[in-house]
C-alpha cells in the first residue's frame, strides 16, 4: 500500500486533498483495492467521530465522492408520511454546476427505484424532473451513477446516490462496494432514529451522554453470549455494528478472559458471511512447527506423518470468517506468508506448487502488545498494519463493574439449571464483593467463580466462597506488582547496575539483555525505574 494510503488509512479525514485526486488516473482494480483498505478506517470514522448525524453523513458523502471521484453524493432520509426525500447531506465537485435545489429536483425522481427495494445503475436524465433543473448548464450533462436504497431490518429509511457525467465510470466490484457502504449508511441511519425516539419517550434533554441508553439490552441488538449494559461494553458492540457490513479486517484486543471469541463471533454473525464457515485456531495452542500445516495445508508425502492430503483452515474458511486467536503467538518465519494471504488471497499447501485462491474475511485477537512486538523486532510491521486495519479493544471487567451483576444473575441462572439446583436469590453482601473485586481473568475467572459458588450452594441461595477473594485482595494489596514484573524488574535493575547504567554500545545494559537500545528504554519507562541511580 503506498504511503499516502497509509496516510490516509491513519486518519482517513486529514490530507485527503493530497490522496483523492491522484484516484482519477488509476485503473479500476487499483481503486478498488484503494476502497478496500480505506473502508474500515473510512466507514468507522464517518459513524463514531461525529455525535450529530448530519454531520456524519456530510464527512461521508464527500470523502466517498472523492474516492469514487464522481460529480455529487447524496445521502436522503425516507419521509413515510408523504413519500418524499429530505436531503440529508449531499457533496458536489466544483465543476458540477449542481445545486442543493438542482439535487432535491433530481431526487424527485428516484421514487420508482426505491419502490424495487434493490440498487441499481441509472441514467438520471430517464428518472424524470430532470429537465425542470434550475441550473441551465445542467441538462445538456449525461448525468449517470448509482440509486441504492437504504434498507435495514426490510424497512426502506433513505437513499444514497452517486452520479458522474460521461459514461459508466463505476465497476461492478465498485457497486458491490457501494452496497455494503449503503448497508452501514442504514444502520447509522436506524440507530439515529431509535435513539432519538427514544430520548422523546424519555424526555431527555439530547446530550450525549443520553444517545444510547445504557438500559438496552445487548441480547435485542443480536450480540448472543454478550452480556451488559455498561457503556465501555456498549461503545464495543456499536463499532462491532459498524465494522461487522463490511468485509475489513479486524483486530480483536483485550486481556485475557474478556471474550474476544464472542466479539468475533459476533462480527461474522452480523456480516454478510453468516451462513458461511466460522473457522477458529487458535494459534498459541498448536505447536509452531505444525501451525503452518494447519493454516495452509499440506499435500501427501510433505512431511513424515503426512500420510493423506489436508485442507488448511484457510481453504475451510473460503467464503466465510477465519478467527486467529491469540495471533501475536505466530512464528516470524510464518508471518511473510500470513501477510501474503491477507493481501493477495492466495498461497500454496505444504510440498505443493499450486497457488489456491481464498476469499477469506480474518479476525485476529491477542491479548499482547503487538506494537511494541513490533519495535522489539518479533512481529512484522507490515503485518501488524495489515491487521490493524479496525482494531477494536475489550474493556476489562474492572472497567464495566456495573455488568458484574448481570454477568452473575446470567452464570448462577446457567449453572443451577445444568446443576439441577434452585439458586433464587444472591445476598447484597456477595454482589458488593463481587463488585469491589478486580477480577484480573476477567469474565472468565468470574465465571469459574459462580460455578464454584453454586456447586457449594445447597439451599435457594448462592453461598459464594468470598474468603478467596478477600485473601487475594490483600495479597494483591501488598505485592502491588505481580511477579512477573517484579522479576522483569530486577532484571533490567541488574543489567544496569553492572553495565554503570550506559543503556547502549556493545558494554551496555542492551546488550546484556539482548535487546534494542529503544526496547530498553520503553521498559526502563514501563517498570518505572529511575533513568539515573539514585546516590
Amino acid at each position: 500500500m503506498s504511503a499516502a494510503g497509509m496516510e490516509a488509512l491513519a486518519n482517513p479525514y486529514e490530507g485527503l486533498s493530497h490522496v483523492f485526486p491522484s484516484m482519477a488516473s488509476m485503473t479500476p482494480d487499483s481503486r478498488l483495492r484503494q476502497l478496500i483498505d480505506l473502508s474500515g478506517a473510512l466507514v468507522s470514522r464517518s459513524l463514531t467521530a461525529n455525535a450529530e448525524l448530519e454531520s456524519s453523513l456530510t464527512h461521508m458523502t464527500k470523502n466517498l465522492r472523492r474516492i469514487m471521484t464522481s460529480d455529487f453524493a447524496v445521502i436522503g432520509q425516507y419521509q413515510v408520511e408523504d413519500g418524499r426525500l429530505q436531503l440529508m447531506a449531499f457533496d458536489t465537485a466544483d465543476n458540477s454546476g449542481l445545486t442543493r435545489r438542482s439535487i432535491e429536483r433530481l431526487a424527485e425522481g428516484w421514487s420508482n427505484v426505491l419502490s424495487t427495494g434493490e440498487g441499481r445503475m441509472v441514467r438520471f436524465s430517464d428518472l424524470g424532473a430532470y429537465d425542470e433543473l434550475d441550473e441551465g448548464s445542467i441538462g445538456e450533462l449525461s448525468m449517470q451513477g448509482y440509486v441504492l436504497p437504504l434498507v435495514s431490518r426490510e424497512r426502506l429509511l433513505g437513499v444514497f446516490a452517486l452520479g458522474t457525467r460521461g459514461e459508466w465510470a463505476y465497476t461492478h466490484q465498485e457497486f458491490e462496494y457501494l452496497r455494503q457502504i449503503s448497508n452501514q449508511v442504514a444502520v447509522l441511519l436506524e440507530n439515529f432514529l431509535l435513539h432519538a425516539e427514544l430520548r422523546k419517550l424519555k424526555g431527555k434533554d439530547g446530550s450525549e451522554d443520553n444517545v444510547y441508553p445504557v438500559d438496552q439490552p445487548s441480547s435485542e441488538t443480536g450480540f448472543e453470549g454478550i452480556i451488559g449494559r455498561s457503556a465501555a461494553l456498549q461503545r464495543v458492540l456499536r463499532e462491532v455494528g459498524v465494522v461487522a457490513l463490511t468485509d475489513s479486517g479486524v483486530l480483536v484486543q483485550g486481556e485475557t478472559g474478556t471474550g474476544k471469541e464472542l466479539i468475533a463471533q459476533a462480527i461474522h454473525h452480523r456480516s454478510t458471511r453468516r451462513d458461511r464457515p466460522f473457522i477458529k485456531v487458535n494459534c498459541a495452542a498448536i505447536p509452531s512447527g505444525l501451525l503452518e500445516s494447519e493454516l495452509f495445508g499440506h499435500e501427501k508425502g510433505a512431511f513424515t506423518g503426512a500420510i493423506t492430503r489436508k485442507p488448511g483452515r484457510f481453504e475451510l474458511a473460503d467464503k466465510g470468517t477465519l478467527f486467529l486467536d491469540e495471533v501475536g503467538d505466530i512464528p516470524l518465519d510464518l508471518q511473510a506468508k500470513l501477510l501474503r494471504v491477507l493481501q493477495e488471497h492466495e498461497f500454496e499447501r505444504l510440498g505443493s506448487t499450486r497457488t489456491q485462491q481464498v476469499d477469506v474475511r480474518v479476525i485476529a485477537a491477542t491479548h499482547r502488545d503487538l506494537k511494541q512486538m513490533v519495535e522489539e523486532g518479533t512481529f512484522r510491521s507490515d503485518l501488524y498494519y495489515r491487521l490493524h486495519v479496525f482494531p477494536l479493544t475489550v474493556p476489562a471487567l474492572r472497567d464495566r463493574r456495573d455488568d458484574i451483576p448481570l454477568i452473575v444473575r446470567h452464570f448462577v441462572s446457567k449453572y443451577s439449571q445444568r446443576m439441577n439446583r434452585n439458586i433464587d436469590t444472591i445476598p447484597s453482601r456477595t454482589m458488593e464483593v463481587l463488585k469491589d473485586y478486580a477480577w484480573p481473568g476477567n469474565v472468565r475467572e468470574l465465571q469459574n467463580f459462580v460455578e464454584r459458588a453454586v456447586i457449594l450452594s445447597p439451599g435457594s441461595s448462592l453461598r459464594a466462597p468470598l474468603d478467596e477473594l478477600t485473601q487475594e485482595t490483600i495479597q494483591l494489596s501488598k505485592t502491588h506488582l505481580s511477579t512477573l514484573e517484579e522479576m522483569e524488574r530486577e532484571h533490567v535493575l541488574r543489567a544496569l547496575k553492572e553495565s554503570k547504567w550506559v543503556t547502549g554500545g556493545p558494554k551496555g545494559a542492551a546488550a546484556k539483555l539482548g535487546m534494542k537500545r529503544t526496547t530498553l528504554a520503553y521498559r526502563i519507562r514501563k517498570l518505572g525505574i529511575p533513568v539515573r541511580p539514585q546516590m
